[in-house]
């Protein structure tokens, strides 16, 4: 058992790793991406700047506590880009039955689907990150935190967007919706969870999953609280769970034939 994690993992790293060689080849396009991605995200903080300026607290944020809130959020989605790509266009290759090289193959087949690319330029997203956090919140300890919590955020908002993904075995037109939900994920996840009452907080935290993979990490590193670690650790392994079973459960409805014409 041990053995068989180890050589998905393996296949995992190589897979990523041979991705962004395949990048690399143009190195000037690949330079320009991660440094144009990452100096996108810095130009908000213009933005942030000048609301500070206006008022002391956001939602019970400080500048430094948005600024963690930022490179948290810019790192968990740039890891999950760069590892797990091909999770975020998975109702493509449902839809049109490009699952197919997928299933030969000697491995995991969810796996194999979504290390199969990589966004480059979200390694500007995961420098940006780690940069935000140490100028803003260094310390040895929330550096630690920090990159647990990047990993957890990544996992999180993968398993998410493989369940999203994954209802187009049962519907034509999910994608839509599922590319919604994605996006709401990183819409939300640059604001302060203060600012958001009643219902939408509601949904934040047992929906739409900004609350466990950015929010609760952020106040985890503010204020230490072991509870709440374990509860973002148990909810990544819970969603994740989740994403496996409604995968294979959907892949059984798969066949080569799903192209939209023959689906229409």
């Amino acid at each position: 058992m041990l053995m068989a994690v180890k050589n998905q993992i393996r296949v995992c790293v190589l897979s990523t790793k041979y991705n962004i060689m395949r990048e690399m080849l143009n190195k000037v396009t690949f330079l320009t991406n991660i440094c144009f991605m990452a100096l996108n995200n810095a130009a908000f903080i213009i933005q942030w700047v000048i609301l500070f300026h206006l008022k002391k607290d956001i939602g019970g944020y400080t500048m430094k506590e948005v600024m963690l809130l930022w490179g948290l959020a810019a790192s968990t989605f740039g890891l999950a880009r760069i590892l797990f790509n091909r999770a975020f266009s998975l109702p493509e290759l449902i839809i049109n039955g490009k699952l197919d090289s997928y299933l030969v193959m000697p491995k995991n087949v969810l796996l194999s689907v979504i290390t199969s690319s990589t966004n480059t330029s979200a390694i500007g997203d995961l420098l940006y990150g780690l940069t935000v956090m140490c100028i803003f919140s260094f310390s040895v300890g929330r550096l630690f935190l920090f990159l647990l919590f990047t990993v957890t955020g990544a996992v999180i908002i993968t398993a998410f967007a493989v369940i999203m993904g994954s209802l187009s075995f049962w519907f034509v037109r999910a994608e839509a919706f599922g590319v919604h939900m994605i996006n709401s994920v990183i819409s939300f996840a640059t604001y302060p969870d203060g600012i958001f009452r009643g219902k939408v907080r509601f949904l934040l935290y047992n929906i739409i999953p900004v609350g466990m993979s950015v929010y609760m990490p952020v106040h985890v590193m503010t204020h230490f609280d072991m509870r709440s670690l374990l509860t973002v650790t148990g909810y990544t392994i819970l969603i994740s769970a989740a994403a496996v079973f409604v995968f294979y459960r959907g892949l059984r409805r798969y066949s080569s034939s799903n192209l939209m014409a023959a689906r229409m």
